[in-house]
């Protein structure tokens, strides 16, 4: 075992522990794939990731992604924080307020805007189109609602696995209290008169038999942009709020570039930082 650095970021929150936490080991080389998922069950976080070296040119540097008990090849929120925590220890990318990061879909890039909050590129979904009618029956029975209440539904899936269902409302959406499901669920609705925040999203898991509620999904807010805003029913640029809930404040900032590109972005902050022996 070795002292490596480590930090402990808040992600999507300019407001330390109103977000979704990450925990980042800032130098992974040397661990094996059994070593971080260790590491990873025993922090209990949502995800924590391990920096290492590219292995890509175009990389300024590679993360490996772990739930507590998988590997994921793409999140949103571990991007996000694992680049905060990344620039925070010194690191320089290759081209001026552009980082490239590599991870298990490829490599995805990431932009510093103003008051240097961090937007990622939403990857292709790896999983699209229409659900099929018994998948959504099982998630609306999951979420408790009736399935007259869904406005539209797709599968949008860009790595974790996600299903969005999109309600008429933001209210609807906080008033769900999900009951069991083996499926990874997102819920979003519109509430246009909310001053800070265009849109509601919660997203759920399954988990050791337990259904989990997120703080805050980048990678959900990624796929559910890419797909609303294709199908014109959400227009960009705004704000989805997430977390609400749980007491926590999550902001989530959506853009599309002059190419058609939507980005994600934003605010993060260390809460934790110091060195952690592995």
């Amino acid at each position: 075992m070795e002292q490596r650095g480590f930090a402990e970021i808040d992600v999507f929150t300019a407001i330390p522990y109103r977000g979704n936490p990450l925990a980042v080991v800032l130098d992974g080389q040397g661990l094996s794939t059994e070593e971080m998922q260790g590491f990873a069950n025993w922090t209990n976080f949502s995800e924590t990731t391990f920096i290492l070296p590219p292995t890509d040119p175009g990389a300024d540097y590679r993360v490996r992604i772990f739930t507590t008990t998988s590997e994921l090849p793409f999140a949103g929120h571990p991007t996000i924080g694992t680049c905060h925590a990344w620039l925070a220890s010194g690191g320089e990318p290759h081209v001026p307020e552009r980082v490239v990061q590599e991870c298990g879909v490829g490599l995805v890039t990431l932009r510093r805007g103003e008051m240097g909050r961090l937007a990622f590129a939403a990857p292709p979904m790896m999983r699209s189109g229409d659900l099929d009618a018994d998948t959504l029956d099982a998630a609306v029975t999951a979420l408790g609602i009736d399935r007259t209440a869904v406005v539209d539904s797709a599968w949008i899936d860009n790595g974790p696995g996600w299903l969005g269902i999109l309600l008429g409302s933001a209210e609807e959406v906080l008033a769900i209290t999900p009951g069991s499901t083996d499926l990874k669920i997102g819920v979003v609705g519109a509430s246009p008169e909310r001053s800070a925040a265009a849109y509601e999203v919660r997203a759920f898991f399954p988990q050791g038999g337990r259904t989990i509620e997120d703080p805050v999904t980048g990678s959900l807010n990624a796929s559910a942009a890419q797909w609303l805003i294709a199908t014109g029913r959400f227009s960009p640029p705004y704000v989805a709020a997430q977390g609400t809930r749980l007491g926590r404040a999550g902001r989530v900032h959506i853009d599309v570039d002059d190419e058609g590109q939507v980005w994600v972005g934003g605010d993060a902050v260390t809460c934790v930082s110091g060195s952690v022996e592995l």
